[in-house]
């Protein structure tokens, strides 16, 4: 069953997305601002995002770059906001669609179905990533040889495969994993990343895939 979250502070749209969706047979979890909608999005893992830009504590845009930190999941926005700038800053901040509210839910139901199919292809072509002689499966969150991970060594994990080759700062990682609040907590990148390594380095004193930059970050080498 496809998971669907649902982000706006409108709580006549909330509920009545969640009995649509839910009538369709999609399994629906509701946030009613940008904070909520990110640790639900962490600890849930959606299949989909509908967003909507005009949120009560910060703005729709900071909660897709949120989102794109760590995953690739397809966002919709839904919003009031008819201008072509806040449409672009969306897309451009990762949005895969965009709703323009009054909308139909048969519209919206389109353009979820779209949405998926698209990012079923696109899955299929990153399916699949080897760190050592373990196959890291994005789709089904599993390791091979029986490897066990938590939900924060998987967004950790998400977070760099998914950007082959590009540093990820420190600052980065802790906000999208953690939250604004732990931005100078870097003892829990060095705890978690090393407990990555001992579950899928061959040799996790000398790491050849998850990588230490000293001083900024981290990179994920294939």
């Amino acid at each position: 069953m496809t998971r669907i979250l649902v982000v706006d502070d409108e709580p006549q749209i909330l509920r009545a997305l969640r009995i649509n969706l839910a009538a369709r047979h999609y399994e629906v979890a509701v946030a009613p601002d940008g904070g909520s909608a990110l640790r639900q999005a962490a600890d849930w893992h959606p299949d989909l995002v509908v967003l909507d830009l005009g949120l009560p504590d910060m703005q729709g845009v900071d909660v897709i770059h949120g989102l794109r930190g760590w995953t690739a999941i397809p966002i919709i926005v839904l919003s009031g906001r008819v201008g072509s700038q806040d449409k672009v800053e969306a897309l451009d901040a990762g949005a895969d669609d965009y709703v323009t509210k009054p909308f139909g839910i048969d519209e919206l139901l389109a353009r979820i179905r779209a949405v998926s199919r698209r990012t079923a292809v696109q899955e299929s072509e990153l399916a699949q990533i080897s760190i050592g002689d373990h196959v890291i499966d994005l789709v089904g969150k599993t390791v091979s040889g029986g490897v066990r991970l938590t939900p924060t060594e998987w967004r950790l994990l998400e977070i760099l495969v998914r950007n082959p080759g590009k540093l990820i700062t420190q600052r980065q990682l802790l906000n999208d994993v953690w939250g604004t609040g732990y931005l100078k907590e870097t003892n829990y990148l060095r705890q978690y990343l090393a407990q990555l390594r001992r579950k899928l380095e061959p040799d996790p004193g000398h790491p050849v895939h998850l990588l230490t930059e000293p001083g900024m970050g981290y990179r994920f080498q294939p």
